[in-house]
C-alpha cells in the first residue's frame, strides 16, 4: 500500500510517500516559500542527493500538483501514476473535543474541521487546502486526517479546565487541547517496543523540545497531561513563544504597549521566548555559540529553557505518580546532549540519573542514555509524525 502523507501550511507544504508494505520512504521533501515570490520544491533522492527546482507556486493546488508531477517525472519519479497512490495522510492540527483519533475524511468531517478553525486559525485552513487539493487532483482518492490534538483528548476534564468562568468553556471550547500528539504518541510506543515493555503498564513522560515544544505524561497508555493549552504557546519556553506567563502581566503589557489583541498574540508567538530573551536568535544552535563567546543574555536564555523543561518533568512524575521512562525527542531533544543534561542533573532522588559518556556521544540515533543503575530509563527516541500518519491511514483504509 503505498501511502502519501502531506502537512500543509499557510506558506509550505511537506511530504512523504510511503510504501507500507516494505515501510520504505520512497520520496520526500516539501514546497517552501508558497504564494510567495522565489517558492520551490526541495526534495531528497534515493542516492540522498538534494534537488531544488524553483517554479511560481500561488497557492497549495498549484504546489501540490507540482509534487505529484514529480512524483511521476521521468527524471526524479519513483512512481509511473497518480494510480499508484493508494491514499493519502493529512496532518491536521486541530480537531477540538470531536476527534479522539484519526479518522476518514468526508463531508462531515471536513465540517468539524472548519467549526475547529476559530481554535486554529494559522494551521486548520491550510490543512483544508491540501485536502481539498488533492480531492480535485485525485478524484475519489480516499483520505484521512490525523490530529495533533487527538492523542491527549484522553486527559481528565480536571487537568484541561482552566480556571476561568465555565460558561466559557462551553461557549467557545476555551479549555487545554495540546499539540504535538503524534509525536508524543510515536515516541511512547516506540520507547516500548525498543525497551521490549508494555505500554499500558508504563509511567512516562515524553519532551518533544525544539523550537516549538512540549511534554506530555503517559499512564497507563493514555495520556494525562500536556504542557501546551488551547493554543501552543502555553507550556514551555520555545524558539519564539513565551510559554507560560502570567495572564495579568499580558494585560499590563497591553496597556503600556498600547497593543490591540493581534499585537499581543504576534508578542507572545513571534517575539518571545529564547529569541526575546537572548535578543540573538530562536535557533538552540546560534544561542550555543553566543553562550561560548560569553553573552550573558544568551546563557540566561538557555537557562530559562533548560529550567522549564526541568520543571514540568518534575510536574509530571507527581503527576503520574512515579516515573517510569523519560524520552527526549525533537530537534533539541535528539541532538542537544547539554538540554538533556540540564533537565536531569541533580535529579537523582526521583530515580533519574543520566550515563553523561552516552549522553554527549549521542545524536539524532535511538539510544538509551541513562546509568545501569538509573531507576528510570531515560532514552533519546528521534520523532516520526509522517510514519505516524502512513501508519494510521494504512490501519483505517485497511
Amino acid at each position: 500500500m503505498k501511502i502519501l502523507v502531506l502537512n500543509c501550511g499557510s506558506s509550505s507544504v511537506k511530504y512523504k510517500l510511503f510504501d507500507m508494505d516494505s515501510e520504505e520512504v520512497m520520496a520526500q521533501g516539501g514546497v517552501e516559500k508558497l504564494g510567495l515570490p522565489g517558492s520551490f520544491l526541495k526534495f531528497t533522492l534515493p542516492n540522498g542527493e538534494k534537488v531544488v527546482l524553483e517554479k511560481d507556486l500561488p497557492e497549495h493546488d498549484a504546489a501540490i500538483q507540482f509534487i505529484l508531477s514529480i512524483l511521476t517525472d521521468e527524471k526524479y519519479g519513483c512512481i509511473k501514476s497518480f494510480d499508484e497512490i493508494d491514499a493519502v495522510g493529512h496532518r491536521v492540527v486541530h480537531g477540538g473535543e470531536a476527534f479522539s483519533k484519526s479518522v476518514e475524511i468526508n463531508s462531515e468531517v471536513i465540517g468539524k474541521i472548519v467549526e475547529c478553525i476559530d481554535l486554529a486559525p494559522l494551521h486548520n485552513p491550510p490543512n483544508l487546502k491540501g485536502i481539498r487539493a488533492m480531492s480535485n487532483l485525485i478524484p475519489g482518492i480516499r483520505q484521512v486526517a490525523v490530529f495533533d490534538t487527538a492523542f491527549h483528548q484522553t486527559m481528565p476534564d480536571y487537568a484541561y479546565i482552566y480556571g476561568l468562568p465555565y460558561d466559557l468553556y462551553k461557549k467557545y471550547g476555551i479549555r487545554r487541547y495540546g499539540f504535538h500528539g503524534t509525536s508524543h504518541r510515536y515516541v511512547s510506543h516506540r520507547a516500548c517496543e525498543i525497551l521490549g515493555v508494555p505500554f499500558k503498564d508504563q509511567k512516562i513522560i515524553t519532551a518533544h523540545i525544539g523550537n516549538g515544544g512540549s511534554l506530555a505524561a503517559i499512564k497507563d497508555g493514555k495520556c494525562v497531561d500536556t504542557s501546551m493549552g488551547l493554543t501552543p504557546v502555553e507550556g514551555l519556553v520555545m524558539g519564539t513563544r513565551s510559554g507560560d506567563v502570567d495572564a495579568g502581566a499580558l494585560s499590563f503589557i497591553m496597556q503600556k504597549e498600547g497593543l490591540d489583541p493581534a499585537g499581543l498574540s504576534n508578542l507572545v508567538n513571534k517575539k518571545s521566548g529564547v529569541m526575546g530573551i537572548s535578543g540573538i536568535s530562536s535557533d538552540m544552535r546560534e544561542i550555543e555559540a553566543a553562550i561560548a563567546e560569553g553573552d550573558k543574555r544568551a546563557a540566561l536564555a538557555m537557562n530559562v529553557y533548560n529550567y522549564r523543561i526541568k520543571k514540568y518533568v518534575g510536574a509530571y512524575a507527581a503527576v503520574l505518580g512515579g516515573l517510569d521512562i523519560l524520552v527526549f525527542t525533537g530537534g533539541v531533544g535528539e541532538n542537544q546532549w547539554g538540554t538533556r543534561s540540564a533537565v536531569c542533573k541533580d535529579m537523582e532522588f526521583m530515580g533519574i540519573k543520566l550515563d553523561e559518556s552516552l549522553n554527549t556521544g549521542m545524536r539524532g540515533q535511538e539510544m538509551v542514555i541513562s546509568a545501569p543503575d538509573s531507576k528510570v530509563t531515560v532514552m533519546v527516541v528521534p520523532t516520526d509524525e509522517e510514519y505516524m500518519i502512513a501508519a494510521d491511514t494504512m490501519e483505517i483504509l485497511g
